[in-house]
């Protein structure tokens, strides 16, 4: 069977999966859109490290011409990773808890940098912890 050279390569993305990133839909354009989710569908089959070209090959795109375009997605395409992470968090916070009292803690052991300055500030995040715990009114902070 012959394939048109600019026919798609590799498993489509199934319908579920659209349905389920939907929200997220407006984030991206129409062609980064169609990247999105080819490797988030990648991602989610990926064993072990997922790279960018571990996503394609477990999609079956590992030979496509556009291969270096799925790349770009993370590097040069327009979009904002905190437009998403507000609409992650909304879609969480709506399906997990729509009604009720909603405690979030920070965790500050991902902190890499060291130094007098950084201790003092992630020391002030532990001292509010406790407060913020035991709470169901907003803690100030310093800092």
């Amino acid at each position: 069977m012959l394939h048109h050279p600019s026919a798609a390569v590799g498993d489509a993305v199934p319908q579920i999966l659209r349905q389920w990133l939907q929200a997220l839909r407006t984030c991206f354009t129409a062609p980064s859109w169609e990247h999105v989710l080819v490797l988030i569908m990648g991602a989610l089959l990926a064993p072990g490290k997922r790279t960018v070209s571990s996503c394609l090959r477990m999609t079956g795109r590992a030979e496509a011409a556009n291969f270096a375009s799925y790349h770009q997605i993370l590097n040069r395409a327009c979009w904002s990773p905190r437009s998403i992470a507000r609409r992650l968090l909304g879609l969480v916070v709506e399906r997990l808890v729509p009604d009720g009292l909603i405690v979030i803690g920070m965790d500050d052991t991902i902190e890499r940098r060291w130094g007098r300055r950084i201790s003092a500030r992630a020391s002030t995040g532990i001292q509010c912890a406790p407060a913020m715990a035991i709470s169901s009114k907003p803690v100030a902070c310093a800092g």
